[in-house]
């Protein structure tokens, strides 16, 4: 027996997927979104979900710092929509950043940037109007008593922001919901094609949803549909792990950045610290070796930190494609077949701009920002 039909099935329940739904849905589209394990129950769930900050090298371009200039427009606005919406607070939020530095090769990298981190400054600084300051390193420690004595100074960034990713990807699927979609949980094993369009997806139980239209968002799972969909896309995700710990004292009000390490106290008192970077496939196990380094790592910043009681310990994996260029717009050759992924680390903070740019392409053909360099039909060049 075949499942409802839908004008838009969406494989994928993170937060691309929930935004999707969610945009389509305001514009009256009857969508679907089809999740194998349940709402953000991957990196959408366990992303410390920092925003106005670009930590993507490979994504330094005018069309990347576009879409993450939409998608702060779009945080910022969803933040308070959602709660009159759905009663939820996703815990957007303005924090300041605090990055250390310990010799003057770090100091002069900080206050004189170059190459792509020059880039980032310029986006950081000009489009989201960061107010930037240098800190000696009595300035920094007022800010943050506990950082290392042995910092000899720091960059001040105030206008940084994070959320609460977990809830605002359950959030926008329930106001998703509210407007008409449906969330199923199902895999998806395959494309039904019919005269070179879409006609609906296949499911691991044999039935099917029927649709004109379906959108990829399965995250570092994405290149599973390349053979549905008849052209290549080509992931190469990243492994992520974090622990959130009991740092003894006052939250702290800054992130405290350094050495490719952070440290961040969350609303619920719970502090964020890691991550690492794994050249790791599709894992999301933990590991006792990556829980060493994440505490070698930013104990370097805050000495307290040693010490302190893990209270969770999480892995996830950024859904990073080939060429770290995001994968959003049509598939070639098959009408009504949409791409929507490779966020990496940017992925919250560019997730609601991939869903909305996606909404528009397929609703009225036409986007918000120009989609030529996330092109998927280049993996097939």
């Amino acid at each position: 027996m075949s499942a409802p039909a839908a004008d838009v099935v969406i494989v994928g329940g993170g937060l691309v997927g929930a935004a999707t739904a969610y945009f389509l849905a305001r514009e009256g589209a009857r969508c679907v979104v089809v999740e194998r394990d349940g709402i953000a129950s991957h990196a959408s769930g366990f992303a410390y979900a920092a925003l106005g900050t670009f930590d993507e090298e490979g994504m330094a371009d005018d069309a990347h710092f576009a879409a993450a200039a939409l998608g702060m427009r779009l945080h910022r606005e969803i933040a308070d929509s959602l709660v009159e919406e759905t009663g939820v607070n996703v815990e957007f939020r303005e924090r300041p950043e605090l990055s250390l530095a310990f010799d003057e090769r770090e100091s002069e990298a900080l206050q004189l940037p170059q190459g792509w981190e020059r880039k980032r400054r310029a986006w950081e600084m000009g489009d989201q109007r960061h107010a930037v300051t240098w800190l000696d390193a009595d300035e920094a420690r007022r800010v943050e008593p506990r950082i290392n004595p042995a910092a000899v100074g720091a960059l001040y960034t105030e206008g940084t922001c994070d959320v609460n990713a977990l809830r605002l990807t359950r959030a926008l699927a329930m106001a998703a919901e509210q407007n008409g979609a449906s969330v199923l949980t199902a895999e998806v094993t395959g494309l039904i094609r019919d005269a070179g369009r879409v006609r609906g997806v296949t499911l691991q139980d044999g039935s099917a949803i029927h649709c004109g239209t379906v959108v990829i968002a399965a995250g570092p799972w994405s290149g599973e549909a390349s053979d549905w969909l008849g052209a290549p896309i080509r992931m190469q995700p990243w492994k992520g792990q974090m622990l959130r710990v009991r740092l003894p004292g006052p939250p702290m009000r800054p992130s405290v950045v350094g050495g490719g390490c952070f440290a961040s106290t969350k609303p619920d008192g719970l502090t964020w610290v890691g991550p690492t970077f794994e050249d790791a496939g599709i894992d999301e196990t933990v590991t006792d070796a990556a829980r060493r380094q994440i505490i070698e790592g930013v104990s370097r910043n805050i000495p307290a930190l040693a010490d302190c009681a893990v209270v969770m310990h999480t892995a996830c994996v950024r859904p990073l494609s080939a060429d770290r260029k995001l994968v959003l717009g049509r598939i070639p050759g098959l009408e009504g077949a949409y791409a929507a992924t490779g966020g990496g680390r940017l992925g919250i903070m560019l997730g609601p701009a991939m869903a909305l740019l996606t909404a528009e392409l397929i609703v009225s053909g036409k986007t918000s920002v120009p989609l030529d360099e996330f092109d998927p039909g280049r993996f097939a060049e």
